[in-house]
């Protein structure tokens, strides 16, 4: 029987002494292309930044040529490889734990290749957050942690043209085979978030079916560090009905460190991976920032991507350049080499700094206030036993 167990770092402050080892799963770094599709949502959920957003992109075309184009734009977290591994290991080390560290970018290991060239992070395992076409319907994203290094470009290769040429066949054909690979972890990472929205109850289903041809191939579902309380307790709720572990995944998009990660008496990742296959042991903490009220951490989060950083290598320094969109020719770059006047047009910058003083000073925190999930704590704490 699998045995998830689950702490809470401000409830128990020392539950981390009895392990050796803190393991930090599922983060991104500027090596990861992430939708633009939550700007389109802001139009949604703030009635003053909808006028904006059409402003923005009538000027764009009418006056440059350029149509504004979310679907082929996208952003990447401010970090580097090395801050984003830096940032994971001293929360670790804050706890005097030994820090485990993998890093999975959507659909490329550049991030932990990278790594491996600097001597304290040579032991990274290699990961990628696959994103992973289902039945026609949904797409789903799973965590793949610890290539072997060898056959790690090449699984990358097939895990790619499966993307693009999806079939529910050779996807239990490829998990199977991922499986087969002793080191390698699989993750169902956010299995209950309908992150493409297609209606819940339809991506339950899916979720479900997907489990029913495929959950004897993964080793995890996922509590998610940037989803809500009752997410991650349904997930919890799932994880029982199909006899699964549970582990840990920050998810982190920021520079706010993972809200959870993994304990373990591991010294290695191929020691954790044995633990969590074989032993089907996972004892997870969740951090105190996880307590802080959830749409106050999704809007500091945004706070995060498009907040300037003067002190980051060139390229991470400002939010355009992190932002990519096509200019005139079809040609996909930072938006800061894009600008006609080589400058952001001022109603985008205005609109931006609405956004931050969402973010900051007394507006920040009202919204804090207002947002509160104290209940949702609550009921979480009176739900934290082994299972």
């Amino acid at each position: 029987m699998p045995t998830s167990t689950i702490s809470y770092m401000w409830r128990d402050p020392d539950a981390a002494r009895v392990f050796r080892t803190g393991v930090s799963l599922h983060s991104h770094t500027n090596q990861s292309q992430e939708t633009l599709d939550f700007v389109t949502d802001w139009g949604a959920q703030y009635p003053f930044v909808k006028p904006l957003l059409q402003r923005l992109e009538h000027r764009s075309h009418g006056r440059h040529g350029i149509k504004v184009d979310w679907k082929a734009s996208y952003w990447t977290p401010p970090l580097t490889p090395r801050l984003a591994f830096d940032l994971e290991s001293k929360q670790i080390e804050d706890l005097n734990l030994s820090p485990l560290v993998s890093v999975s970018d959507h659909d490329n290991i550049l991030a932990p290749l990278r790594l491996r060239s600097i001597p304290s992070a040579r032991h990274t395992p290699v990961s990628v957050e696959w994103t992973t076409p289902y039945s026609g319907q949904q797409t789903f994203h799973l965590g793949i942690h610890n290539l072997p290094s060898a056959r790690a470009t090449h699984w990358m290769d097939t895990l790619a043209h499966f993307t693009a040429h999806p079939s529910d066949t050779r996807l239990t054909e490829l998990l199977v085979a991922l499986n087969a690979e002793p080191s390698v972890l699989v993750i169902f990472n956010h299995p209950l978030w309908d992150l493409y929205r297609i209606g819940q109850e339809k991506h339950e289903f899916l979720v479900n079916e997907f489990l029913q041809k495929n959950g004897a191939h993964l080793h995890a579902l996922e509590l998610n560090g940037l989803r809500d309380w009752e997410e991650n307790r349904a997930v919890r709720r799932l994880a029982e009905r199909w006899n699964m572990l549970l582990i840990s995944g920050g998810d982190r998009h920021g520079v706010e460190p993972n809200a959870n990660i993994n304990l373990t008496n591991a010294t290695s990742f191929n020691e954790f991976v044995h633990q969590i296959r074989k032993e089907r042991r996972s004892d997870m903490l969740f951090m105190p920032q996880y307590a802080e009220p959830w749409k106050h951490r999704i809007l500091q989060s945004t706070m995060d991507a498009i907040r300037n950083y003067p002190e980051f290598p060139q390229g991470s320094r400002t939010w355009d350049e992190r932002v990519y969109h096509p200019d005139a020719n079809g040609v996909v770059r930072p938006l800061s080499e894009v600008w006609p006047a080589g400058r952001a047009p001022r109603v985008l910058s205005a609109l931006l700094v609405m956004v931050r003083l969402m973010g900051t000073g007394p507006f920040s925190s009202s919204l804090r206030y207002a947002w509160s999930d104290s209940s949702q704590l609550r009921l979480e704490l009176r739900d934290q036993e082994a299972y």
